[in-house]
């Protein structure tokens, strides 16, 4: 049952990703049926300021020891830095190991790591810096295509909205569905939202060397049926030398890189154009719209119509 929440901040707190966590634990909503929390805005030295990552300043009310025993301890985005004050380690080991649930929202992911509360277990932070928290911390099972994890007492999330979806999921979790929807409902947002964050990642056209004019041609022509033979006789290189020189400068084979380009086109025209799906699956070169809903849904992890539903320029 959650009673008490503590959120601690750091130099370097992102106001947004506080003031969601405020938004969802810390907000009287007594008269729309929400029990209220015990809620503690929590500092290594109370009453003095925390500097915010935008040029202002918070002020916290309790000290290190309000994350005693509140059920669920909160951890916002931060600056993300080779070092953190080991006292709130500790505090934010301590207060887990007692019994409370841990959250971090966006970059707050790597406070949890360098606590030790990482370790062999699947979690998520920004799509940003997922390969980051994972190179840095070896022993976590990084997924970058997810809005949040639920590892039970350690709960993570990606960036910024998806502090608010994991936020509401814990209060989904601990108090039921009428208490959050209640709460989403004054805040203005989904209960609950669909897909990951692979539907939010920028997956530019890779740099690479000699094949610099193919893939420049090949993005003005993805409609066009092509091949590995094809492709290498453009180039003027056998196929197994074009194939070897293609995974060299790109990093992946001429057909995954091609699927990836044409899903990108896929989703430009899902943004920008009324054009139907069957005809943007023609434009692009998957040929049926089958086929363009399958390779969409494992590259971006949403359907065609629900991406431009989300996304489409009004």
């Amino acid at each position: 049952m959650l009673t008490s929440a503590a959120v601690v901040l750091v130099d370097g707190v992102a106001p947004f990703e506080f003031g969601v966590v405020c938004e969802v634990f810390g907000i009287d909503r007594s008269d729309d049926g929400v029990p209220r929390l015990d809620f503690r805005v929590c500092a290594e030295r109370p009453g003095e300021p925390v500097r915010s990552g935008v040029g202002a300043a918070l002020i916290a009310d309790h000290g290190l020891d309000g994350l005693v025993g509140a059920d669920l301890v909160a951890v916002p985005a931060c600056t993300v830095r080779d070092e953190y004050p080991e006292a709130v380690l500790a505090a934010i080991r301590a207060a887990h190991a007692a019994g409370s649930t841990v959250l971090s929202v966006c970059s707050g992911a790597f406070l949890l790591g360098a606590a030790g509360l990482l370790d062999g277990r699947r979690c998520a932070t920004h799509w940003r810096y997922a390969d980051a928290l994972a190179e840095r911390f070896p022993a976590a099972r990084v997924d970058p295509d997810v809005l949040f994890v639920d590892d039970g007492d350690v709960v993570t999330s990606a960036g910024t909205a998806a502090g608010i979806d994991a936020c509401l999921h814990v209060v989904r979790r601990e108090l039921g569905s009428a208490v959050t929807t209640a709460i989403a409902r004054r805040m203005v947002v989904a209960p609950q939202r669909e897909g990951g964050q692979r539907q939010f990642v920028e997956l530019p056209v890779p740099e690479a060397g000699t094949l610099q004019p193919l893939l420049a041609w090949l993005l003005e022509n993805l409609g066009v049926e092509h091949t590995v033979g094809s492709l290498a006789e453009r180039a003027a290189m056998s196929e197994r030398t074009f194939a070897r020189r293609f995974a060299a400068e790109t990093g992946t084979t001429p057909h995954r890189w091609l699927t990836t380009q044409r899903v990108l086109r896929a989703r430009q025209l899902l943004e920008e154009t009324r054009l139907g799906v069957e005809d943007i699956a023609r434009e692009c070169g998957f040929g049926t719209a089958a086929l363009l809903r399958h390779h969409f849904n494992a590259l971006v992890g949403i359907a065609p119509k629900d991406y431009r539903r989300s996304f489409a320029h009004r």
